[in-house]
Protein backbone atom coordinates (compact mmCIF):
# COMPACT_ATOMS: atom_id res chain seq x y z
CA UNK A 1 0.00 0.00 0.00
CA UNK A 2 1.17 3.47 -0.92
CA UNK A 3 0.85 5.13 2.72
CA UNK A 4 2.03 8.80 2.13
CA UNK A 5 -1.07 10.46 1.17
CA UNK A 6 -2.40 9.70 4.23
CA UNK A 7 0.38 9.84 6.70
CA UNK A 8 1.19 13.02 5.54
CA UNK A 9 -2.42 14.38 6.43
CA UNK A 10 -2.06 13.09 9.32
CA UNK A 11 1.12 14.66 10.56
CA UNK A 12 0.09 17.58 8.99
CA UNK A 13 -3.12 17.47 10.91
CA UNK A 14 -1.17 17.05 14.05
CA UNK A 15 1.64 20.38 13.30
CA UNK A 16 4.69 17.90 12.19
CA UNK A 17 6.71 19.45 9.75
CA UNK A 18 7.17 16.79 6.89
CA UNK A 19 9.63 18.52 4.75
CA UNK A 20 12.10 17.73 8.52
CA UNK A 21 12.43 14.09 7.07
CA UNK A 22 9.93 12.35 9.54
CA UNK A 23 7.31 11.30 6.75
CA UNK A 24 10.29 9.61 4.58
CA UNK A 25 11.14 7.44 8.22
CA UNK A 26 7.75 6.47 8.98
CA UNK A 27 7.31 5.43 5.50
CA UNK A 28 10.22 3.12 5.97
CA UNK A 29 9.27 1.93 9.05
CA UNK A 30 5.83 0.72 7.72
CA UNK A 31 7.39 -0.54 4.87
CA UNK A 32 9.50 -2.64 7.27
CA UNK A 33 6.92 -3.79 9.22
CA UNK A 34 4.86 -4.69 6.03
CA UNK A 35 8.20 -7.15 4.80
CA UNK A 36 8.94 -8.30 8.22
CA UNK A 37 4.73 -8.99 9.33
CA UNK A 38 4.05 -12.01 7.86
CA UNK A 39 7.11 -14.26 9.07
CA UNK A 40 6.80 -12.31 12.86
CA UNK A 41 3.73 -11.59 13.14
CA UNK A 42 4.66 -7.71 14.78
CA UNK A 43 1.15 -6.15 14.10
CA UNK A 44 -2.60 -7.12 13.33
CA UNK A 45 -3.59 -4.31 10.97
CA UNK A 46 -2.53 -3.33 7.87
CA UNK A 47 -3.38 -0.80 5.79
CA UNK A 48 -4.82 2.43 6.96
CA UNK A 49 -5.45 0.99 10.09
CA UNK A 50 -1.65 0.46 10.37
CA UNK A 51 -1.10 4.14 10.12
CA UNK A 52 -3.55 5.20 12.13
CA UNK A 53 -3.96 3.38 14.82
CA UNK A 54 -0.37 2.63 15.01
CA UNK A 55 1.82 5.45 13.70
CA UNK A 56 -0.45 8.31 14.00
CA UNK A 57 -1.61 6.90 17.72
CA UNK A 58 1.65 6.87 18.42
CA UNK A 59 2.47 10.43 17.58
CA UNK A 60 -1.04 11.96 18.87
CA UNK A 61 0.30 13.20 22.30
CA UNK A 62 3.58 14.33 20.97
CA UNK A 63 3.30 18.14 22.33
CA UNK A 64 1.91 16.49 25.68
CA UNK A 65 5.29 14.75 25.82
CA UNK A 66 7.08 17.39 24.71
CA UNK A 67 5.71 19.34 27.61
CA UNK A 68 6.73 16.58 29.85
CA UNK A 69 10.16 16.01 28.66
CA UNK A 70 11.17 19.72 28.82
CA UNK A 71 9.94 19.71 32.60
CA UNK A 72 12.35 16.64 33.71
CA UNK A 73 14.76 18.05 31.36
CA UNK A 74 14.86 21.31 33.95
CA UNK A 75 14.81 19.06 37.09
CA UNK A 76 15.53 15.48 37.03
CA UNK A 77 18.08 14.61 34.33
CA UNK A 78 21.80 14.71 35.20
CA UNK A 79 23.14 15.21 31.19
CA UNK A 80 20.66 17.63 30.59
CA UNK A 81 17.95 15.53 28.21
CA UNK A 82 15.53 13.07 30.10
CA UNK A 83 15.61 9.38 28.58
CA UNK A 84 12.40 7.94 27.58
CA UNK A 85 12.00 4.05 27.95
CA UNK A 86 9.26 2.72 26.03
CA UNK A 87 8.19 -0.50 27.91
CA UNK A 88 6.55 -3.65 26.19
CA UNK A 89 7.13 -2.04 22.76
CA UNK A 90 6.53 -4.53 20.85
CA UNK A 91 7.18 -3.54 16.96
CA UNK A 92 8.11 -0.50 18.00
CA UNK A 93 4.82 1.53 18.90
CA UNK A 94 5.25 4.44 20.36
CA UNK A 95 8.80 4.12 20.66
CA UNK A 96 10.22 4.17 17.33
CA UNK A 97 7.78 6.95 15.89
CA UNK A 98 8.65 8.93 18.72
CA UNK A 99 12.44 8.86 18.14
CA UNK A 100 11.41 9.96 14.57
CA UNK A 101 9.79 12.98 16.42
CA UNK A 102 12.14 13.39 18.59
CA UNK A 103 15.72 12.95 17.14
CA UNK A 104 17.66 14.51 19.63
CA UNK A 105 15.90 12.69 22.78
CA UNK A 106 17.55 9.15 24.07
CA UNK A 107 14.91 6.64 24.02
CA UNK A 108 15.23 3.08 25.20
CA UNK A 109 13.28 0.28 24.16
CA UNK A 110 12.01 -2.62 25.75
CA UNK A 111 11.02 -5.86 24.45
CA UNK A 112 11.09 -9.36 25.86
CA UNK A 113 10.45 -11.62 22.42
CA UNK A 114 13.51 -12.04 20.62
CA UNK A 115 12.16 -11.89 16.93
CA UNK A 116 10.89 -8.53 17.62
CA UNK A 117 14.14 -7.67 19.05
CA UNK A 118 15.81 -8.47 15.99
CA UNK A 119 12.78 -6.61 13.70
CA UNK A 120 13.63 -3.58 15.99
CA UNK A 121 17.45 -3.25 15.52
CA UNK A 122 17.46 -4.07 12.12
CA UNK A 123 14.73 -1.05 11.86
CA UNK A 124 16.81 1.36 13.45
CA UNK A 125 19.55 0.47 11.90
CA UNK A 126 17.53 1.00 8.66
CA UNK A 127 15.90 4.16 9.50
CA UNK A 128 19.53 5.45 11.07
CA UNK A 129 18.00 6.14 14.41
CA UNK A 130 20.94 6.66 16.17
CA UNK A 131 18.87 8.24 20.03
CA UNK A 132 17.02 4.51 20.30
CA UNK A 133 18.38 1.41 22.39
CA UNK A 134 16.82 -1.71 22.25
CA UNK A 135 16.87 -3.93 24.89
CA UNK A 136 15.58 -7.40 25.47
CA UNK A 137 13.69 -8.43 28.72
CA UNK A 138 11.05 -6.66 30.72
CA UNK A 139 10.84 -4.02 32.79
CA UNK A 140 11.17 -5.75 36.06
CA UNK A 141 14.13 -6.97 35.06
CA UNK A 142 16.18 -3.35 34.81
CA UNK A 143 18.37 -2.37 37.09
CA UNK A 144 18.70 1.37 36.36
CA UNK A 145 15.99 4.02 37.48
CA UNK A 146 13.55 5.15 34.66
CA UNK A 147 13.50 8.99 34.42
CA UNK A 148 10.16 8.74 32.06
CA UNK A 149 8.17 5.73 31.04
CA UNK A 150 6.16 5.28 28.46
CA UNK A 151 4.02 2.75 27.10
CA UNK A 152 1.14 2.18 24.73
CA UNK A 153 -1.18 -1.12 24.90
CA UNK A 154 1.06 -2.80 27.54
CA UNK A 155 -1.32 -4.21 30.33
CA UNK A 156 -4.35 -2.31 32.39
CA UNK A 157 -3.59 -0.88 35.68
CA UNK A 158 -5.20 -3.32 37.45
CA UNK A 159 -1.86 -5.53 36.68
CA UNK A 160 -0.59 -4.51 40.57
CA UNK A 161 2.40 -6.79 40.32
CA UNK A 162 3.79 -5.18 37.50
CA UNK A 163 2.82 -1.71 38.19
CA UNK A 164 4.26 -1.90 41.64
CA UNK A 165 7.73 -3.13 40.03
CA UNK A 166 7.44 -0.15 37.44
CA UNK A 167 6.81 2.87 39.67
CA UNK A 168 8.86 1.85 42.23
CA UNK A 169 11.90 1.96 39.79
CA UNK A 170 11.01 5.44 38.59
CA UNK A 171 13.16 8.41 39.98
CA UNK A 172 12.23 10.87 42.42
CA UNK A 173 10.53 13.29 40.29
CA UNK A 174 10.43 10.98 37.15
CA UNK A 175 7.34 10.14 35.27
CA UNK A 176 5.04 7.87 33.76
CA UNK A 177 3.44 8.26 30.60
CA UNK A 178 0.34 5.50 29.21
CA UNK A 179 -1.26 5.79 26.79
CA UNK A 180 -5.17 4.31 27.17
CA UNK A 181 -8.65 4.28 24.90
CA UNK A 182 -11.90 6.01 26.42
CA UNK A 183 -11.19 8.80 29.83
CA UNK A 184 -13.83 6.89 31.93
CA UNK A 185 -12.09 3.27 31.63
CA UNK A 186 -8.86 4.71 32.27
CA UNK A 187 -10.49 6.53 35.57
CA UNK A 188 -12.11 2.94 36.40
CA UNK A 189 -8.27 1.84 36.34
CA UNK A 190 -6.76 4.74 38.26
CA UNK A 191 -10.01 4.32 40.86
CA UNK A 192 -8.82 0.41 41.89
CA UNK A 193 -5.38 1.50 42.54
CA UNK A 194 -6.78 4.29 45.45
CA UNK A 195 -6.08 1.99 48.22
CA UNK A 196 -2.60 0.34 47.31
CA UNK A 197 -0.04 0.79 49.44
CA UNK A 198 2.10 1.73 46.69
CA UNK A 199 0.19 2.05 43.56
CA UNK A 200 -2.14 4.57 45.59
CA UNK A 201 0.67 7.28 45.34
CA UNK A 202 0.34 7.03 41.81
CA UNK A 203 -3.53 7.04 41.39
CA UNK A 204 -3.49 10.74 43.67
CA UNK A 205 -0.85 11.66 41.14
CA UNK A 206 -2.22 10.63 38.21
CA UNK A 207 -3.51 13.12 35.34
CA UNK A 208 -5.54 12.24 32.37
CA UNK A 209 -5.26 14.14 29.52
CA UNK A 210 -7.81 13.57 26.81
CA UNK A 211 -5.95 13.45 23.00
CA UNK A 212 -7.34 13.55 19.22
CA UNK A 213 -6.00 10.62 16.78
CA UNK A 214 -6.50 12.29 12.98
CA UNK A 215 -8.99 10.36 11.17
CA UNK A 216 -9.97 8.07 13.73
CA UNK A 217 -13.51 8.27 15.50
CA UNK A 218 -12.38 6.29 18.94
CA UNK A 219 -11.42 8.00 21.94
CA UNK A 220 -8.24 8.20 23.20
CA UNK A 221 -6.32 10.07 26.22
CA UNK A 222 -2.83 9.52 28.12
CA UNK A 223 -2.21 8.92 31.87
CA UNK A 224 0.31 10.97 33.09
CA UNK A 225 2.08 10.64 36.57
CA UNK A 226 4.77 12.54 38.18
CA UNK A 227 6.42 10.75 41.43
CA UNK A 228 6.83 12.78 44.05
Amino acid sequence: MNHEPLLARGLAALDFDISSGILDKLIQYLDEIERWNPLYGLVSAEGEDLVIKHVLDSLSPWRVLAELLASLDSSIARNGMATVIDIGTGAGFPGIPLAIAFPERPFVLIERLEKRVRFLESAITLLGLSNVEIRQGTAENEQEAFQCVVFRALRPFGDKKLFRSIWKKIQPGGALFAYKGRLMHARLELAELSEDAVLGNLAARAQIVPVWVPFLEEERCVVIARKA
